[in-house]
C-alpha cells in the first residue's frame, strides 16, 4: 500500500514510518524537518520525502499524489501554546487540515487517519474512564481545534465520500520523544537522568492515561484495514496514574529518588483523564501488548544511553 504520513519526522510519526516500512508499505513523508535526520529511511528505497510545511498547498499537492491512505499527525501547537495564540492555532491547524482534505479528495485518497486528542477534547469530565460518547467540552484551543477537525472529517465523508478514522490519543510516551515539548514522562526522565528537579503543577494528584508508543502504533496500523462503521476511537491504556504515582514508578525503574518541585496548578489541567478503550478492543481487536512498566523501563534505558552518548 502507498501511505502518506504527514508529520512523519515527529515522535509518533517516526515510529509509525518505521513500522510501515517494516510491514512492506511504500511511505511518503511530508515534514518540515530535513530528511537527513533519518538517513536510513532513504536507503530503503521504500520511502519518498517531501520537505515542506503542512500549510503549504504546493507541498501538500505533491505529497498526496498516488497515495492510498494518509495519516494526519501534525499539530503546530500544544495546549499551552494554543491558548497563547488562538488565531495561529486555528489558522495553521484547522485551515491547514481543510486544505489537506480538499487535496485528499482531489487525489482520491481512500482513507484518512487522524490523531486527535483524548486528553483535551473531553474537558473536565465527571465520569472515569471516559467513553467516546461522553460530552466534549474542551477547555483549551488545542482541544477545540482537534474536535473541529473531527467534525470536518465527518463532513468530508458525508459530502465527498472520504472515509476516515480519528484516534483520540491519550498521553503517548516512549523512545525518541523530545523532552520539553509535550509529554510528562520524557520531561521527567530527562530531568532525573541529569539530576535536575522535576517541576509538578499542583500537588501531583492529577491523573492521566499514559500509552506506550509501540501500543499506539499497533492501533494506528490496524486502522488502515478497519472495515467497521465506527469513526471515533479512544486510544489509551485504559489505566490512570497520578503524577505522584508516575514519579514513584520512575524511581523504581531508575533505582534513585527524584527531586520534586511542586508549583501552582494550571487552569488548563483537568483533574482526571482516563480513556475507556472497550470500543477499540471490540471493533479492531486491539489490546496494549506492552505493559506500562515495560514501556517505562525501555524508555528510561533509551534516554540513559542517549545521554551517555551526548556526554562522551
Amino acid at each position: 500500500m502507498r501511505v502518506l504520513v504527514i508529520g512523519g519526522a515527529g515522535f509518533i510519526g517516526s515510529h509509525l514510518v518505521d513500522r510501515l516500512l517494516t510491514d512492506g508499505h511504500f511511505v511518503r513523508v511530508l515534514d518540515r524537518s530535513p530528511p537527513e535526520l533519518h538517513p536510513y529511511w532513504i536507503k530503503t528505497g521504500q520511502l519518498q520525502y517531501v520537505l515542506g510545511e503542512f500549510v503549504d498547498q504546493f507541498s501538500m499537492g505533491e505529497a498526496v499524489k498516488d497515495i492510498h491512505v494518509a495519516f494526519h499527525l501534525v499539530s503546530t501547537t500544544i495546549p499551552a501554546t494554543s491558548i497563547a495564540d488562538m488565531a495561529f492555532d486555528v489558522q495553521s491547524n484547522l485551515i491547514g487540515t481543510l486544505n489537506f482534505l480538499k487535496a485528499a479528495v482531489d487525489a482520491r485518497i481512500r482513507r484518512v487517519l487522524f490523531v486527535s486528542s483524548g486528553g483535551t477534547v473531553y474537558g473536565k469530565t465527571v465520569v472515569s474512564p471516559i467513553k467516546e460518547s461522553a460530552p466534549t467540552e474542551p477547555i483549551c484551543s488545542y482541544g477545540i481545534t482537534k474536535l473541529a477537525v473531527e467534525k470536518y472529517l465527518c463532513l468530508f465523508e458525508l459530502l465527498h465520500g472520504l472515509p476516515f478514522i480519528a484516534f483520540r490519543l491519550s498521553n503517548p510516551f516512549g523512545e525518541g520523544q523530545r523532552p520539553g515539548a509535550q509529554g510528562a514522562i520524557a520531561a521527567f526522565v530527562n530531568r532525573m537522568l541529569r539530576g535536575e528537579p522535576i517541576e509538578i503543577w499542583g500537588d501531583g494528584s492529577v491523573v492521566r492515561d499514559y500509552i506506550y508508543i509501540e501500543n499506539a502504533i499497533d492501533a494506528l496500523v490496524k486502522g488502515m484495514e478497519y472495515a467497521g462503521s465506527h469513526r471515533i476511537f479512544n486510544l489509551g491504556s485504559g489505566e490512570g496514574r497520578s503524577l505522584n504515582e508516575l514519579l514513584e514508578a520512575l524511581e523504581h525503574v531508575a533505582g534513585r529518588k527524584a527531586k520534586r518541585n511542586y508549583v501552582s496548578s494550571r487552569a488548563i489541567d483537568t483533574p482526571t483523564n482516563v480513556l475507556d478503550i472497550d470500543l477499540i478492543r471490540k471493533e479492531m481487536g486491539w489490546v496494549p501488548r506492552v505493559t506500562f512498566e515495560e514501556g517505562l523501563a525501555r524508555t528510561w534505558e533509551w534516554y540513559r544511553e542517549a545521554l551517555a552518548k551526548e556526554t562522551r
